[in-house]
């Protein structure tokens, strides 16, 4: 019997956990004609496709102008000065800020109007810098909370978790990957700064994304629980085939994890390229040593 999911006869972007179904597939095709997309071929080929995006804040420029794709299976840092734009545009592909302008697609299908809740549901899951966690909560009940989530379940959540075992075990090997298993009945807000790092991100992979985007995972913490974490994230990456976009400051993590770097200035990408080529790019040697 086919795999293939039935035709509803309707589009159902953002309504179910199935990202887009054949209904979807042909609306598609039929959006593309009258898209800003400059290359739906390209959209298609991208695993996400963000073009001409535009975001201000009253005078100020934070995205002007920013083309941006991620691959699939690939590892990206996004780089810049503070103010440079970055978390910006990672929370206009999560859906945090909708675009002034420019069009974003993901997997093949156009996410630009789509809510926080709907690219989730389509693939798109992100921790943040500043971790948010359910500090009252131990560490097991926090990933099973973002399983239930994704499975739709949102009443009585925490009373289903005491007896549903196919979370607590998808919860507890979610954890051994990142680390944690041993403080699985720790509160989350006795956990250590890099261990709150480290669940924030397993709480993110819990949703079972294409693509994660991290906001500075490293921040905060000291050169060992760096190398700690950014192995545990790249582990899960690799073994798990997702893509990933991460905004980090600190350049030895951003040299030694990245497949490609995306450098923005100025609400710019100012350069890209994999990390010989970006260590050799004048224009950034110049904007990190404050000469841009």
């Amino acid at each position: 019997m086919s795999s293939r999911p039935r035709s509803t006869g309707r589009c159902c972007w953002g309504s179910s956990w199935w990202p887009w179904c054949w209904s979807c597939r042909r609306a598609l095709s039929a959006r593309w004609a009258g898209s800003s997309i400059a290359d739906p071929g390209a959209a298609e080929m991208s695993l996400l496709l963000a073009q001409g995006l535009r975001k201000s804040f009253g005078e100020t420029r934070a995205v002007n102008g920013v083309d941006f794709r991620v691959e699939p299976e690939e590892l990206i840092s996004l780089v810049g000065s503070n103010g440079a734009g970055k978390t910006t545009l990672v929370n206009l592909l999560s859906g945090l800020l909708r675009p002034d302008a420019g069009q974003i697609a993901f997997d093949g299908a156009d996410i630009t109007a789509l809510s926080v809740g709907a690219r989730i549901r389509a693939g798109i899951a992100r921790s943040f810098q500043l971790v948010n966690l359910f500090d009252q909560l131990n560490v097991l009940d926090n990933v099973r909370l973002a399983i239930f989530s994704r499975d739709g379940v949102t009443r009585q959540p925490l009373r289903l978790a005491e007896r549903d075992t196919r979370a607590r075990n998808e919860a507890m090997e979610i954890l051994g990957e990142f680390g944690l298993e041993s403080k699985w009945d720790t509160p989350a807000a006795g956990l250590a700064q890099g261990e709150r790092k480290l669940l924030d991100v397993a709480v993110a992979y819990a949703l079972r994304p294409k693509l994660i985007l991290l906001d500075e995972p490293t921040s905060g913490v000291g050169t060992r629980e760096k190398g700690v974490i950014m192995e545990a994230i790249a582990s899960v990456v690799r073994e798990r085939f997702l893509a990933a976009v991460i905004v980090e400051h600190d350049m030895d993590v951003v040299f030694t994890y990245s497949d490609r770097i995306v450098m923005m200035h100025q609400g710019a990408v100012l350069a890209e390229g994999t990390p010989d080529q970006i260590r050799a790019d004048e224009r950034v040697s110049a904007v990190l040593l404050g000469k841009g």
